[in-house]
């Protein structure tokens, strides 16, 4: 286990077919692994709070709601100033899809996944970043995510459409894995877990880990 005495804050909800309180909960044990005190709770009432800056680390997994302006302005706040914000599929990228803010704290939102459960490939674009580094191209079957993403993210692994399940995106690159800053603070999102059994692919897992550590950092 690391030694990182460094916070985090989970907070999850929403949409069922994520498993948010399952896949909290994995998440939760992967950061307590790396020496994070984690705090994870239902809901969003947490970020009207406020305080939030005393996190080293948030992750959202919260799949289509709505949150309160004042939590917003919480979180985007405390991200800005040096908190990272770090995680996975539409529990980060369909968050709050109403709140622009939010999108471009994040740098994307999602909008489609054609064909839902599919194979598809993912295709690392800088293998010597040390998020992504040793860990090479590899095949996924979920949900292939189409974004709409900010295009001054920093992409470390993308995917091809193929048009099979919609024709006009055939050939499309779209960003999968990326990290960029907000402020001071560090961002980071993976596409990949659509639900808790695809914690079993390593390379989601670990590219996961590697990015929520990273986020969580400061420089």
């Amino acid at each position: 286990m690391s030694q990182t005495n460094k916070t985090a804050l989970i907070f999850y909800g929403g949409w069922e077919g994520h498993e948010p309180e399952a896949t909290s909960k994995i998440v939760e044990t992967m950061l307590a692994d790396e020496g994070f005190v984690v705090t994870r709770v239902a809901g969003t009432d947490i970020l009207s709070d406020g305080g939030l800056e005393r996190f080293d680390l948030i992750v959202p997994m919260m799949t289509q709601v709505e949150v309160a302006k004042d939590g917003l302005s919480h979180l985007v706040a405390a991200i800005e100033a040096g908190t990272g914000l770090g995680g996975f599929h539409g529990g980060m990228g369909d968050a709050f899809r109403k709140e622009p803010a939010y999108q471009f704290m994040t740098g994307g939102q999602w909008v489609a996944h054609p064909g839902n459960i599919i194979d598809y490939r993912v295709e690392i674009t800088k293998p010597d970043d040390p998020l992504v580094e040793g860990i090479g191209d590899f095949d996924y079957h979920s949900e292939q995510y189409y974004l709409h993403v900010d295009p001054g993210i920093e992409v470390l692994a993308t995917t091809i459409f193929s048009g099979e399940h919609a024709p006009w995106t055939k050939g499309t690159v779209m960003p999968v894995v990326w990290k960029h800053r907000y402020g001071r603070g560090r961002v980071f999102y993976s596409a990949l877990g659509h639900v808790a059994a695809e914690f079993d692919a390593p390379q989601m897992k670990e590219i996961l880990r590697r990015g929520l550590v990273w986020a969580a950092s400061c420089d």
